[in-house]
């Protein structure tokens, strides 16, 4: 917030931050003038920062002020007065150096702590009035600042479209509201994503790769917002179907056979090759030197994923041919 208008007698001060909250409370009501009022300037602050108690519509005839911490009249509890005829300021055993009365009766605190929460009594002395004025009261309450938060899950690692996930934003903040975000931006129209009551809570029914994440969980008072770091959900999946590469099948004696195998798998899948259903090999990849006619046949891949339980394959048929004729002499076939 930008600087405020002080009125005469007082400072122009910067407002910025988090975290008081100030109740008014009419404490002047003359049938014949306008009620006095007291406003927190800014309303809301954080601690450290500055606080004006801004009195609107005061009376004429005026003798002095004094303010008071808690709703007590009485020397103990007082904190600072004014006197109009000589703008004598008398401090009391209530203050701190960090109070400045004005000649319009506004308070100002400094550098606010938790220990300036509460009540404030302000007694206005009028002229004839001797010690009795009017007196009114005005509290101040303290709240906390947005902690940062952080989002725990119920399974960090879900199978893909098997398993129910179950993100909260930690930790539980009094009135406060939560939001969330997904790849940085607002949740997505879909079935699968269901928020609590609260919005602290938020279910995925079945994780997919398109809602995998990064989430962010967001917490919002009337002064401030804190968003905590991203956390992406490992998702389990697959085996996809595997790919074969090279996928051509026609070799010559004597050639060397190499074939790869490669499925989209998370964690990675295990691999092993079968020729005409029979175990060669575990591995990705399959090697063979200088094959010959009896290494025709159908090779499969199988892929298993421990973690899913899920199983795929592909074969591809290799056909051998018995003679071997030089690469210059083969462009005519």
């Amino acid at each position: 917030m930008g600087p405020l208008s002080a009125p005469p007698c007082t400072q122009r001060i910067t407002w910025k931050g988090l975290l008081l909250t100030a109740s008014l409370l009419h404490i002047w009501n003359a049938p014949t003038t306008a009620q006095v009022t007291i406003e927190a300037q800014p309303p809301k602050l954080s601690e450290g920062k500055d606080i004006l108690l801004l009195v609107h519509n005061l009376p004429k005839n005026l003798a002095g002020y004094i303010w008071y911490k808690g709703q007590m009249t009485d020397l103990q509890h007082y904190i600072t007065s004014y006197l109009v005829h000589n703008h004598k300021v008398i401090p009391g055993p209530e203050y701190t150096g960090r109070e400045t009365v004005y000649c319009n009766a506004s308070l100002l605190i400094e550098d606010v702590t938790r220990e300036d929460a509460g009540s404030y009594t302000l007694q206005i002395i009028k002229r004839g009035d001797g010690i009795r004025g009017a007196t009114g009261h005005f509290t101040v309450t303290l709240y906390l600042e947005a902690p940062k938060p952080s989002i725990s899950s119920s399974n960090l690692n879900p199978r893909e479209a098997m398993e129910a996930v179950t993100l909260t934003c930690d930790s539980e903040t009094p009135d406060a509201s939560y939001l969330w975000w997904m790849n940085g931006q607002s949740l997505p129209m879909t079935y699968r994503l269901k928020l609590s009551k609260t919005n602290r809570t938020l279910i995925l029914f079945g994780v997919t790769k398109d809602i995998a994440g990064p989430y962010e969980c967001e917490i919002r008072n009337a002064v401030s917002a804190s968003r905590s770091d991203p956390v992406t959900l490992n998702l389990l999946h697959g085996p996809d179907l595997p790919s074969i590469y090279p996928s051509f099948a026609y070799y010559r004696s004597g050639e060397n056979l190499y074939l790869s195998c490669f499925a989209d798998s998370n964690p990675p899948a295990q691999y092993s090759w079968t020729i005409n259903g029979k175990f060669l090999l575990s591995g990705q990849n399959l090697s063979i030197p200088q094959i010959t006619t009896k290494h025709s046949g159908l090779y499969a891949c199988s892929v298993r994923n421990s973690a899913t339980g899920m199983e795929s394959s592909r074969s591809v048929t290799v056909n051998v041919s018995g003679k071997w004729i030089p690469a210059s002499l083969a462009i005519g076939f």
